[in-house]
Formats: structure tokens, C-alpha cells, sequence
């Protein structure tokens, strides 16, 4: 069978192009090695290095109630990191009888949230009369699990990215289901800007 090849071809170019056409015909001597023999042989003791199936997340997490181009996702779940939930155990109908009982519950909270000067307020994203619940701007109510909804009402941009995955960190494995990080896992809600500091950098010791 005759081969021809344009002159234009670099002969690299050409000779690769043959070995893969006779490729499927070629018979190997006795003692030689197919490529992909080769190939099989160098990787394998590396195969234990290889992760065998992606590791499940063991924190709780939600099912989101928002969607992306990838269909569903998980979300870290909330409210088991709060330390003072449910809310509801004291915001209750019955009377405060404690002195100064907001100092000493939380005088930890320094909100720091919003333009200076018209800073939030506890009620601008707590439930009023439900504190088991947040509220947004239009009065629905908004599970602590789903904050992301309230923070989306104002931080929309940041939200996109957010649900695209150009904000915000991925829980635990790159492969598997999409589980991804509540903005309140990374953010303190009542002073969400992060300090300024410079980047963090590796040099190699100079011995």
C-alpha cells in the first residue's frame, strides 16, 4: 500500500502520522512492549496514591434553595454553629426580669455592618416577632440555614458569583456532589468585611 504525504508537513509531523496509521497493523517482536504497556508499568507504583472514591462530607449540610448552571447543590448548614439558637428559648412573650440582660447576653456582638453612620440594626435582618428566623426586605421569613437568601437581597453581585463558584469555597472535594460554604461560614454577619492584611508568601530558606 502506497503512503503519500504533502510535502507541506514537517517530517515529525509526517512520521507521527504514519506510525498512527500502521499503528493497528504493527506486530511487536517477542522481548518489545506496546506504548501503552510502557505507560502501565511506569504509573502502577503510584496507584496507591490514587483516591479511590470521593470522600463523603461529614458536616450537615442543606439542600439550596437556589439553582445554577450545574442543576442543585448542598450548603453548609447554619444553625448548628450558632451558639445561641434557638433564639426563641429567650425572646419569648414572657417579661425580661434580668438587669441589663442584653450586655449580658450579647455584648460580644459589635455590628459593623453597612455605610458608617447608617449602620444595620438587629432588627433590619432578625425576625421581629420570630427570632428562629431571619427577614428580608420584603417581610418573608428566612431560615438561618438559607441566610444566603438575606445576604443576596443586598450583596447580589457577590451572590452570582457565589452560586457560579467564582465566591465563596467548595467543602472538602473538588469531585463528588457540590457542597459549598454558607456565606455566614466565612463571614462574621454583624461585621463581614475581612481586616486588611498583606498576602501571605512562601520563600525557599536561603541555606
Amino acid at each position: 500500500m502506497k503512503i503519500t504525504i504533502n510535502s507541506s508537513i514537517s517530517p515529525v509531523i509526517a512520521s507521527f502520522l504514519i506510525a498512527l496509521f500502521l499503528g493497528g497493523g504493527t506486530v511487536l517482536a517477542a522481548n518489545e512492549k506496546s506504548l501503552l504497556t510502557e505507560i502501565k508499568e511506569f504509573n502502577k507504583p503510584f496507584d496507591s496514591l490514587s483516591v479511590k472514591q470521593v470522600q463523603p462530607v461529614t458536616r450537615k449540610t442543606v439542600k439550596a434553595r437556589e439553582k445554577y448552571q450545574g442543576g442543585s447543590f448542598q450548603v453548609l448548614a447554619r444553625k448548628q454553629a450558632i451558639e445561641r439558637y434557638k433564639c426563641s428559648s429567650c425572646h419569648k412573650d414572657k417579661p425580661v426580669l434580668v438587669n441589663q440582660a442584653m450586655e449580658l447576653t450579647h455584648s460580644d456582638i459589635a455590628i459593623n455592618h453597612g455605610r458608617k453612620g447608617n449602620e444595620l440594626t438587629c432588627i433590619d435582618c432578625h425576625h421581629p416577632d420570630d427570632r428562629d428566623y431571619l427577614e428580608d426586605k420584603k417581610g418573608r421569613k428566612i431560615d438561618f440555614d438559607h441566610s444566603y437568601q438575606l445576604c443576596g437581597q443586598c450583596h447580589f453581585r457577590q451572590k452570582r458569583d457565589w452560586l457560579g463558584g467564582a465566591h465563596g469555597k467548595r467543602v472538602s472535594n473538588w469531585a463528588g456532589d457540590r457542597v459549598i460554604y454558607n456565606c455566614a461560614s466565612c463571614h462574621n454577619p454583624h461585621s463581614p468585611r475581612f481586616k486588611k492584611r498583606f498576602p501571605a508568601t512562601y520563600s525557599v530558606p536561603l541555606d
